[in-house]
């Protein structure tokens, strides 16, 4: 008897622990049902920085029912539906994944039913919230855009305008009040903006004003929150490049600490602190502001050279940029620039090092170069006519001798130009960051790099900066 009550409890806990586990089987269910589609195949997209993937594949039965299912829960964000390659409306997949949307061709978001979510259900109301709004806007913006627009109309419109913001803003604030955790109450706080209060008596408005956002920029916004990377705008990279570019001064020991800093806070998930680390890596690659590509250096040896980075970058990655980096810092600005021995016209080697001007500039050309034909004229009358002490040693690409001494005689060149190619220093190419023609570097009479790939029109007022910036560095030691 004892034996027969022990065999029934113990298929029923192998009943319960094997229903368990088929309802722990199903991390994710999205049902979904749309009137006007049958019998076809759809698609679960996702947002992922600036792209786009796609994450399962359902089959349409006849009555437009389909659903995606899956063991493992998918990652918190926004996604799509795809029908005939068209990414036909969006929603959010947060905590809970087991919801069924419902809607028809005719109007897929206007006819949108949500059940069993309520976290979409806010979302789509705040879309028609948005659209509303908008609406309202307009008239507003069309005033203050047309140019004929009195001053007092154009008063007006914008005090209606903060109005309109404000209620936004107290609609989402009631969402975040009571939803705080929910991945739309941190997309409302992702996209707002820092507001700074009045200036405390006694200091200056500009500094306060920078100091309150740089300190506070981060506030409603957490590097190391994954479900920010998946959201239809690539709002994590622009806060990124936003605060990179507006708010730190432009030089790379500064640059090069705040991105540790903040990789220290993406470092929570792999997914973000891949992200930040890469997102960085690429900006700083070919930057836009002359001497940064030291910061380049720098993550390069920070995250990649060291292997912080291996649970992503292959070995092919590694090499690329190893060998970008090692490339640029043998030039990058406050590095004594590498000599170059190179054949000039008459067939004599000829030193950079023997220059003994204040300024070299150093210039690589190529003959057959549509810029450089441009370029060249522009640094020929620069050197005529500058007022500094400056000497320039051009280096010609291509390995005709032909080619280089007709460039010569076109442009009525009087400095000292060689052949590249023709050295006794090895190529250039492992020495200085030229893979594109025109490039000009400046160096000092110590032949010291002071600035690169720099316009030629803009030699004067380089120079002319520069030495004011050596004046008062002389005189306040």
């Amino acid at each position: 008897m004892n034996s027969l009550k022990m065999k029934k409890v113990l298929l029923l806990i192998i009943l319960f622990t094997g229903l368990n586990a088929l309802v722990k089987g199903q991390e994710y269910e999205l049902k979904f049902h749309i009137d006007g589609i049958a019998d076809t195949t759809v698609y679960l997209g996702y947002f992922f920085g600036e792209s786009t993937y796609v994450k399962d594949t359902a089959l349409v039965n006849s009555n437009g029912d389909f659903q995606f299912d899956g063991s493992k829960p998918l990652a918190r964000g926004m996604y799509f539906l795809v029908l005939n390659k068209s990414r036909i409306f969006d929603f959010l997949v947060s905590d809970d994944q087991h919801f069924k949307l419902s809607t028809s061709t005719k109007d897929y978001l206007a006819n949108l039913n949500i059940e069993g979510d309520v976290e979409n259900q806010l979302f789509i109301e705040d879309i028609f919230y948005n659209q509303k709004s908008n609406s309202e806007a307009e008239p507003h913006v069309a005033i203050i855009r047309d140019s004929i627009s009195s001053p007092k109309k154009i008063e007006e419109a914008k005090k209606a305008l903060d109005v309109l913001n404000d209620k936004v803003m107290a609609h989402q604030d009631e969402i975040i009040e009571k939803y705080p955790n929910m991945l739309i109450a941190k997309i409302f706080l992702a996209n707002r903006r820092i507001n700074i209060p009045s200036t405390p008596e006694g200091s200056d408005p500009k500094e306060f004003g920078y100091w309150y956002m740089r300190n506070h920029y981060w506030d409603n916004f957490d590097l190391g929150n994954p479900s920010l990377l998946r959201l239809g705008r690539s709002i994590y990279k622009e806060k990124v490049e936003d605060y990179l570019d507006r708010l730190l001064l432009q030089q790379p020991d500064t640059i090069t600490a705040e991105i540790n800093r903040m990789a220290e806070v993406a470092k929570k998930t792999t997914d973000t602190y891949k992200y930040l680390v890469w997102t960085a890596t690429l900006k700083y690659q070919n930057p836009d502001i002359m001497g940064l590509d030291e910061v380049f250096v720098n993550l390069y040896d920070t995250y990649f050279a060291s292997g912080e980075m291996d649970f992503w970058a292959n070995d092919q990655l590694k090499k690329n940029l190893k060998d970008r980096a090692d490339l640029l810092r043998l030039s990058l600005i406050g590095n004594t620039a590498p000599n170059m021995v190179m054949m000039d016209l008459n067939n004599q080697m000829k030193s950079m090092y023997d220059i003994k001007k204040k300024y070299t500039i150093l210039y690589f050309f190529d003959p057959d170069c549509g810029h450089c034909k441009t370029e060249t004229p522009i640094l020929n009358k620069f050197y005529k006519s500058t007022r500094f002490n400056v000497g320039v040693f051009a280096v010609s690409a291509d390995t005709s001798m032909v080619k280089m001494e007709k460039y010569i005689k076109d442009m009525n060149l009087n400095w000292i130009t060689v052949n590249g190619p023709r050295t006794a220093t090895g190529s250039y190419h492992n020495s200085y960051d030229a893979t594109t023609t025109p490039t000009l570097y400046v160096l000092d009479e110590k032949k010291k790099i002071i600035a690169k790939k720099i316009p030629a029109t803009r030699l004067e007022d380089f120079l002319t900066q520069y030495e004011r910036i050596q004046a008062t560095k002389s005189s306040n030691p």
